[in-house]
């Protein structure tokens, strides 16, 4: 299930019909449909898959946009926030979200669920690797105090996602659909990878939460030494609801289309994904159009 993220192209259009069929045109069935998503564009994407001319794998939270945030910011309003009105938003927009997916026949919302509140060392560890200092003193101190930073705030506030995920529960059995905690980019935000796999088991015996594995996000940590990759993916598949794909460039640039850098190794990871899954393209603005689906069939070839 190969799908296009609208985050591709959702700021060049005022009409949510035209967004669905140049994408359509592009020999993509099936779309995500992202955050940042203006409610705007919403009438045309729903009649644009009422019509048939695309299908609906996922929202991502938040969906449609807030309406009071004039960019897209999917972490506006964070689960893990110190100041409880900001909670009790991100809660409402995430209701709202699920009410929207089950419009559209969906039955996933993709999710960020926080960050710890703490100087941004993943940042600081991505300038030493550019530089070539990967392998230096410094880094090596500058990577150990960041796990030691996080490991102490992690308590507190995988707690607090815990909550957050316990509250939605109710709404996502009314309406039928499931929560996907993605992996994150940045070693702040939550859930870490071991912070991961506290919440499926946690949430072992319920339906409605699972997870969604950002390649790219994933690939930026691998490269700062802070997990295998393949290691981590084959932990978490048994529980994977779809993924996010893109390629690197070395070592945290993002988003890059896939095939095209040769910074994620998708012949050795992508047998490692449970059948049938979404597989979502989630793609810079910047990439461009006849890029995509040249390396779109070259995809679908080597995937017969």
């Amino acid at each position: 299930m190969l799908a296009l993220s609208t985050c591709w192209n959702n700021h060049r259009f005022s009409d949510g019909m035209d967004l669905a069929k140049e994408i359509r045109a592009m020999g993509f069935e099936w779309i995500e449909i992202s955050h940042g998503t203006k409610v705007s564009l919403l009438p045309g994407l729903l009649n644009a898959y009422q019509q048939g001319i695309v299908r609906v794998t996922s929202l991502h939270n938040f969906c449609p946009s807030p309406v009071e945030v004039l960019m897209d910011a999917p972490d506006v309003y964070e689960f893990t926030s110190h100041r409880q009105i900001e909670r009790e938003r991100a809660i409402s927009l995430t209701k709202a979200t699920i009410q929207m997916a089950r419009r559209f026949g969906v039955d996933r919302v993709v999710m960020h669920m926080g960050s710890v509140p703490m100087k941004s060392i993943t940042k600081e560890l991505e300038r030493f690797a550019l530089s070539g200092g990967i392998y230096s003193r410094p880094y090596t101190e500058a990577k150990l105090r960041l796990v030691a930073a996080r490991d102490k705030a992690s308590a507190f506030y995988l707690e607090r996602a815990r909550e957050a995920l316990r509250e939605l529960l109710p709404f996502c059995d009314e309406h039928g659909v499931r929560l996907a905690v993605e992996t994150r980019s940045h070693y702040e935000q939550i859930p870490n990878e071991k912070e991961m796999l506290l919440l499926l088991n946690d949430f072992a015996d319920s339906p409605w939460i699972g997870a969604w594995h950002d390649f790219g996000h994933v690939q930026r940590k691998a490269n700062l030494g802070l997990l295998d990759h393949a290691e981590f993916l084959a932990q978490i598949s048994p529980r994977l609801l779809g993924c996010h794909v893109h390629d690197v460039e070395w070592p945290a640039r993002d988003h890059r289309i896939p095939l095209t850098t040769g910074g994620v190794d998708f012949p050795r990871l992508l047998p490692l994904l449970p059948q049938g899954i979404p597989l979502v393209w989630e793609l810079s603005p910047s990439q461009k159009r006849l890029r995509i689906m040249e390396q779109r069939d070259l995809w679908v070839k080597n995937s017969r």
